[in-house]
């Protein structure tokens, strides 16, 4: 245990942890430059499409690995897993903006009329940037001057908010599914939330029994 906290507190972890984070980015570049070449193969029948479906679902499975930080620092020990955690979550809102300007740009041409009407008109999209929007300020409130100026109660308070925000996700991924009638992938990312949000609340449910009964005075 203390080997591997040694390895998560060694200075190089961090940055190790951010080319990670960008590795399916680079990725997705690499298949549009290999499209551009001629290999139409690699983005499918419909490029745009794919580069859409692909920046959300790593959105979602980032919101899913920030959501499983505190478990496993808990579960395994190792405190040293909450210093990736902001990283992380600054990650899936890279990805979500990705995501964002993907439709924006190929679907929507970025017009920004039509994208309002479109927002407004299909259910779908309308959850999926209402989560974008929630995480707009977890993102802007993810540094340490805004926790001080917040303070840490009403900071912590706010960053509740992506339990919100995964369901949202999941909610917005669970409708782009539902028109193939493929359920398989979103059975999944349910599974996985399911088990991170039942985790925390059988802690809280655990937290309130240990509480002893207040004393009242007649």
């Amino acid at each position: 245990m203390m080997q591997r906290q040694k390895l998560l507190l060694h200075a190089a972890a961090k940055p190790i942890l951010f080319v990670m984070c960008l590795l399916p980015f680079a990725w997705l570049g690499w298949n549009v430059v290999q499209a551009q070449m001629g290999n139409a193969n690699v983005l499918g029948a419909n490029p745009a499409e794919y580069l859409i479906r692909a920046t959300g679902d790593w959105t979602l499975r980032f919101l899913c690995i920030v959501l499983a930080v505190t478990p496993l620092r808990v579960i395994s020990g190792t405190p040293a897993l909450a210093r990736f955690r902001r990283m992380l979550g600054l990650f899936s809102y890279f990805y979500v903006v990705i995501h964002l300007l993907s439709y924006s740009w190929f679907d929507m041409g970025f017009d920004v009329p039509e994208i309002i009407k479109d927002i407004i008109k299909r259910p779908f999209i309308l959850v999926g940037f209402s989560a974008f929007l929630l995480l707009t300020p977890l993102a802007a409130t993810s540094f340490n001057a805004a926790i001080k100026k917040l303070g840490a109660r009403r900071w912590q308070m706010l960053h509740k908010l992506v339990y919100l925000i995964a369901g949202l996700g999941l909610l917005h991924f669970f409708w782009m599914r539902s028109g193939k009638n493929d359920f398989a992938e979103v059975a999944v990312y349910a599974a996985i939330l399911a088990v991170l949000l039942g985790w925390r609340l059988w802690g809280y449910m655990k937290k309130k029994r240990l509480q002893p009964t207040p004393v009242v005075r007649k």
